[in-house]
């Protein structure tokens, strides 16, 4: 997956800078909040029973900003296929390191390495920077 971001329009929320939707992005957050509530991870029945739940549609609540800074709660009904949860939500974010999955004990889990690889990414960028110009020949 490529990340690509504007440093000076960065949204305030993680995962409109991950997902390419409003609704991929609504999808990502309503899953690490499901984790977060089963105690930072799910196993696979629990998983297939939440994308179970989406297919089938759930009522989601989120703040609209309204003009002059009001702010009221609105309520969308989302419907997410199943299929296209586990390729465009669930991999992706196993693959960046949001979430890991134990093989032994089927457990999928929210995981730091998100933060890790972007550390890295960091650290290839400044060797990059300090490298000298290419010698040619």
């Amino acid at each position: 997956m490529v990340l690509l971001f504007d440093q000076y329009h960065l949204p305030k929320d993680v995962f409109e800078v991950i997902f390419a939707t409003e609704q991929q992005a609504a999808v990502g957050r309503m899953l690490i909040s499901d984790m977060k509530e089963k105690g930072g991870e799910m196993g696979k029945t629990e998983m297939s029973v939440f994308a179970t739940l989406l297919h089938e549609g759930t009522e989601i609540t989120f703040e609209e900003k309204g003009p002059m800074g009001t702010v009221k709660l609105k309520k969308e009904k989302i419907s997410y296929n199943k299929r296209q949860f586990y390729d465009r939500i669930l991999t992706p974010m196993k693959a960046m390191g949001l979430i890991d999955y134990d093989l032994y004990r089927k457990k999928y889990m929210i995981s730091d390495r998100f933060n890790k690889a972007l550390v890295k990414i960091g650290l290839m960028w400044i060797q990059e920077l300090q490298r000298g110009p290419p010698i040619m020949k």
